[in-house]
């Protein structure tokens, strides 16, 4: 048999080709705009969404180092930010259920706004990974019982 017929992957909706071309470009801010695009035009656009949160978390970690930031996470444990960058490490690195338990735990020491925003970004790594996972549905339970 000859041809590529079959072997081609789908054509993509144009701003998500943008976003996909500006992430191959190394441009997170412009694919960012192209999910966001996508989302206006079809505010029920799952991909898109979690588009945004990939490139959302890949440029939240372009600058990172792993050892400073697990160094930093470690000294200050109450310390938000180190410890939303070591969750976002881990996720990227594999470490799926270390990036969810790091998150569980600090939201069940924190209150109100910082809980929050704590609890917002687990949700944005849930999608990324995707909800299906049963990684996701086990680190769900474990907020929940946080939570209420």
């Amino acid at each position: 048999m000859s041809g590529t017929a079959g072997n081609t992957e789908p054509e993509l909706p144009p701003p998500h080709q943008k976003a996909v071309d500006a992430i191959d470009a190394g441009d997170y801010a412009a694919a960012e705009a192209a999910y966001l695009e996508a989302l206006n035009e079809k505010p029920n656009d799952h991909d898109a969404q979690v588009g945004v949160y990939q490139v959302r978390l890949l440029s939240r970690t372009q600058n990172l180092d792993l050892n400073t930031s697990r160094e930093l996470a470690a000294q200050n444990p109450q310390e938000i930010a180190a410890q939303l960058d070591v969750a976002d490490l881990d996720l990227i690195g594999g470490h799926v259920e270390d990036a969810f338990a790091r998150l569980v735990s600090l939201i069940s020491k924190l209150a109100d706004d910082d809980r929050e925003r704590v609890r917002r970004r687990l949700i944005e790594l849930y999608a990324v990974v995707g909800n299906n996972d049963p990684r996701v549905a086990a680190s769900r339970q474990k907020l929940a019982r946080v939570l209420f």
